[in-house]
C-alpha cells in the first residue's frame, strides 16, 4: 500500500486556502485542512472539504475528442494535435492571424496561463487573449490601477479581523468566500464595527452592526453621499490628502450635490444610516473596505471601484495595516491569471502592450514578433464572431456558453465558428460546440502556483498522475510546437522562472522560496520578504489620484413590460457554472436545483407560493424554476443563483458593458414574472 499526504492549494475561490490531500495507491481518498495555511489557518469551507470528489469523477475527459460526422468521437493525441494545428493555420492563412481569438481561465495554475497567453501572442502576433477576470474583476484592475497605480487587494485577510471598522459592499462574503467571512465574523468580537451594504439580507448582513439595502446599481451615489457627509463634517484626513494625493478639488465639487437627503432618494438608504456609516468609517482608527462582484459587475463597475478608492483616500484609510481597499477575487487564480498577462492590453506583470519598450522586452525574450495594439476582450470576441471577423476560438478552462451574459446569443456565435478548440476537465455546454476537445489536467495533477486575492503566490503540488496523460502546459506547448514555434519547457518550475525573470513583482520568487507559506508580491529581489500590505509610504503611481465620479443609473431599469429588478449571485455549496461542484455528491445534495427568490409582497400579489414553478423572462430569454418566497430580497427584486446550466441565469442577464473594461452588467436587469404554463 502506497500512502502519501500532499500539501496543496484550493482551486475554488480567491482566498487561497491550503489543504492536504491524502493519497492511497494513486487515488485521493480525503481532504484535510492545513493548520499552517496562511490564509485559512486550519479552516476549510464545505467546498474545500469535498474537493476530491470532482477530481476523480467518472465524467472526467480522458481522451481527445474530434468532431466527425456531426458528433464528437474519441481520437488519439496525435490526430487531435494535427487537426487542431492544421485548422488554426488554415484560419490564419485564409483570414489573417486576427481571425483567431483566445479565451483563458482563472482556475489553472500560473504556469499554464503563462504558456497559454504566450502561445496566442507568439503564434498569431496579436493580443486577442483574455480570461474570465473580464467577467468579474477587470474593473478592479482598471479602477484601482488608475487611483493607486496597482489593481490588487491592498491588505491581507488576517488583517481584516483586527480593523476597527469594516465596510462590506457588494459582497456576500460568508457564502462566496467563507474563510474570508470567518475573519469578518471576528471583527465585532475584537471590538470593531461591521457595516454591510447589500440589496439582499445575506448572512453577513445579519451579523453586521448595520446593514443597509441600497437600490440596485446605486453604489456610486451611496459612496458619494458618504464622502459628502465626511467632508462637510471635517472628518476627512487633510494631512493625508495634502501629502499623498492629487486632484482633491475635483472630488469636492463632485460630491457637493450628494446630500444625505438626495442620496437617500437615489439609493433608498436612510439619511440617518448614511450619517452613521460615514462617521464610523471616517473616525475609526483603522477602516477597511471589502467588496466583490456586487461592485464590479455593472456598467459602472470601474466607476464603483474608483469611488471606493476615493473614500479610502479621503479618510487616509490606506497604506496601513487593517485598512485599504480589498477586492476578494471570485476564482482561485483570477489574480494570477491577470499577473500572467492573460489580458488583451498587458503582457505579464501588467506591462502595457502600448509601450514599445515592453513589447521589445518580450520580443527579445520570446524571439517572436509581437503586437503593440490591445486585443479583443472576451465579450468583444463573441461580437466579432457575429460580425464575421473572428472565425476560430481557443477556449481553455472556461465555459462561455453558460458564463457569458445573454447566453443564447453566445451559443449562436459558437455555432457560427469555423473552428472551436476547447480544453477542459469535463464535458460542458461549450464543449458541445467544439470541433476538437483536448482533455485537461486538474489542479491535483500538476505542479505550479496559484496567486490568491492578497497577492500571495503559493505552491500547487501534484497529488496524482495526470488523468488525461498530460499536464496542461505540456498540451499547450506541444500544440504551439506543431504550429511552428518550438517550446521545450521541462517543468512548471522552469516556466515560473522564465515568467519571474520578466515580471518585476515576481522577480525575487522561486519555488524553494514559496514552499512554506508563499510570498505576497511585490517581491522584487531574492532577499525581499514579500509585501503584506501596499502603498505604505507612497502609492505605486506616486500620489493617489482622486477621480470625480458622477452617478449613472444601470443600463436597463424596470418598466411596465418588465417590472422587476433581477440580480444574480452564488450559493454556499456551489461555484461558478457548477462544472466542478455539481459533480461533488456532497455539494450537489445541498443545492440540487435552481430557484428564484421573490419577496412575500410580490408573491402574494402574483399568487405565488414557495415551491411553485414560475417563469422569469427578460428581453433576452426565459427560465422556469421553483419560487422561494423570502424576505432576503426587497419588494420588486428577484434573485437567481448562477450555477445551473440547465436553467442558466445568464439567459436573462444584460450584455451591456462597462465602457472602460467591457465587463457585463450581470448584477442588474429588468425581468417579468408569471406562473409557469
Amino acid at each position: 500500500m502506497d500512502f502519501r499526504s500532499v500539501l496543496t492549494t484550493c482551486p475554488y475561490c480567491g482566498v487561497g486556502c491550503n489543504f492536504i490531500f491524502q493519497v492511497m495507491d494513486g487515488r485521493i481518498i480525503a481532504t484535510l485542512p492545513a493548520k499552517t495555511g496562511p490564509a485559512n489557518e486550519g479552516s476549510l469551507c464545505i467546498k474545500g472539504w469535498n474537493v476530491h470528489e470532482f477530481v476523480q469523477h467518472k465524467d472526467r475527459l480522458t481522451k481527445p475528442l474530434l468532431r466527425q460526422g456531426g458528433s464528437l468521437q474519441e481520437t488519439t493525441w496525435d490526430q487531435a494535435f494535427d487537426y487542431a494545428a492544421s485548422e488554426l493555420n488554415r484560419l490564419k492563412e485564409t483570414y489573417g492571424p486576427e481571425s483567431v481569438a483566445f479565451a483563458g481561465s482563472a482556475r489553472c495554475p500560473n504556469e499554464d496561463t503563462y504558456v497559454f497567453q504566450k502561445f496566442a501572442r507568439v503564434i498569431f502576433g496579436h493580443n486577442h487573449v483574455d480570461h474570465c477576470a473580464r467577467l468579474c474583476h477587470a474593473p478592479t484592475v482598471a479602477g484601482l490601477a488608475s487611483a493607486f497605480g496597482s489593481g490588487a487587494m491592498t491588505n491581507s485577510f488576517a488583517e481584516l479581523a483586527h480593523a476597527k471598522c469594516v465596510f462590506v459592499i457588494g459582497s456576500n462574503t460568508t457564502v462566496s468566500h467563507p474563510i474570508a467571512g470567518m475573519y469578518l465574523m471576528r471583527v465585532r468580537g475584537n471590538g470593531g464595527r461591521l457595516i454591510v451594504a447589500d440589496p439582499r439580507k445575506t448572512q453577513i448582513a445579519q451579523l453586521a452592526n448595520l446593514h443597509v439595502q441600497q437600490n440596485l446599481g446605486t453604489d456610486v451615489a451611496l459612496i458619494n453621499g458618504l464622502m459628502h457627509v465626511i467632508y462637510k463634517n471635517g472628518w476627512h484626513n487633510q494631512a493625508f490628502i495634502e501629502s499623498r494625493t492629487e486632484n482633491f478639488p475635483a472630488l469636492v465639487e463632485m460630491i457637493e450635490p450628494f446630500t444625505p437627503e438626495r442620496t437617500e432618494a437615489i439609493t433608498g438608504v436612510a439619511a440617518a444610516d448614511i450619517l452613521k456609516i460615514a462617521e464610523w468609517y471616517a473616525k475609526s482608527e483603522t477602516s477597511a473596505i471589502v467588496y466583490v462582484l456586487g461592485i464590479t459587475q455593472h456598467t459602472t463597475g470601474t466607476d464603483n471601484v474608483k469611488s471606493l478608492a476615493n473614500l479610502a483616500m479621503l479618510c487616509g484609510q490606506v497604506g496601513r495595516p487593517s485598512t485599504g481597499v480589498n477586492p476578494i477575487r471570485g476564482q482561485n487564480n483570477v489574480q494570477g491569471a491577470c499577473d500572467m498577462g492573460a489580458l488583451p492590453n498587458v503582457l505579464p506583470g501588467y506591462q502595457y502592450v502600448t509601450v514599445p519598450e515592453n513589447v521589445e522586452k518580450f520580443e527579445k525574450a520570446w524571439n517572436a514578433k509581437l503586437s503593440g495594439t490591445p486585443g479583443l476582450t472576451m465579450v468583444e470576441q463573441i461580437e466579432a464572431v457575429h460580425q464575421g471577423k473572428v472565425k476560430g476560438l481557443v477556449v481553455f478552462g472556461a465555459n462561455p456558453a453558460v458564463s457569458y451574459p445573454d447566453s443564447n446569443r453566445v451559443q449562436t456565435a459558437l455555432e457560427k465558428l469555423e473552428f472551436l478548440l476547447v480544453m477542459d476537465i469535463f464535458p460542458t455546454p461549450t464543449t458541445a460546440f467544439a470541433h476538437v476537445v483536448l482533455p485537461a489536467a486538474s489542479f491535483a495533477e500538476t505542479e505550479g502556483t496559484f496567486s490568491n486575492s492578497e497577492r500571495r503566490v503559493q505552491r500547487v503540488r501534484q497529488a496524482i498522475a495526470p488523468i488525461p496523460g498530460k499536464t496542461n502546459w505540456e498540451t499547450l506547448q506541444e500544440l504551439c510546437t506543431r504550429m511552428g514555434y518550438p517550446m521545450a519547457y521541462g517543468s512548471a518550475e522552469e516556466i515560473f522562472n522564465e515568467m519571474a525573470s520578466l515580471t518585476p513583482a515576481y522577480g525575487g520568487m522561486s519555488f524553494p522560496r514559496l514552499n512554506e507559506k508563499g510570498l505576497c508580491w511585490p517581491c522584487p529581489t531574492p532577499d525581499h520578504p514579500g509585501t503584506r500590505y501596499l502603498h505604505q509610504d507612497r502609492f505605486t503611481r506616486g500620489k493617489g489620484l482622486f477621480q470625480a465620479i458622477d452617478y449613472r443609473p444601470p443600463a436597463e431599469t424596470p418598466d411596465a413590460e418588465y417590472p422587476f429588478w433581477l440580480t444574480t449571485g452564488q450559493l454556499f455549496s456551489q461555484y461558478l457554472t457548477g462544472t466542478m461542484t455539481r459533480r461533488c455528491p456532497t455539494l450537489h445534495h445541498e443545492n440540487p436545483e435552481v430557484f428564484i427568490e421573490i419577496h412575500p409582497e410580490d408573491a402574494d400579489r402574483l399568487h405565488i407560493d414557495t415551491g411553485e414553478k414560475i417563469t422569469t423572462s427578460s428581453r433576452r430569454g426565459s427560465i422556469t424554476a421553483k419560487a422561494w418566497v423570502t424576505e432576503r430580497v426587497r419588494p420588486g427584486v428577484v434573485f437567481i443563483p448562477m450555477h445551473f446550466m440547465e436553467n442558466a441565469a445568464n439567459r436573462l442577464t444584460n450584455a451591456a458593458l462597462d465602457p472602460v473594461t467591457k465587463t457585463p452588467e450581470y448584477k442588474v436587469c429588468a425581468v417579468n414574472l408569471g406562473k409557469a404554463a
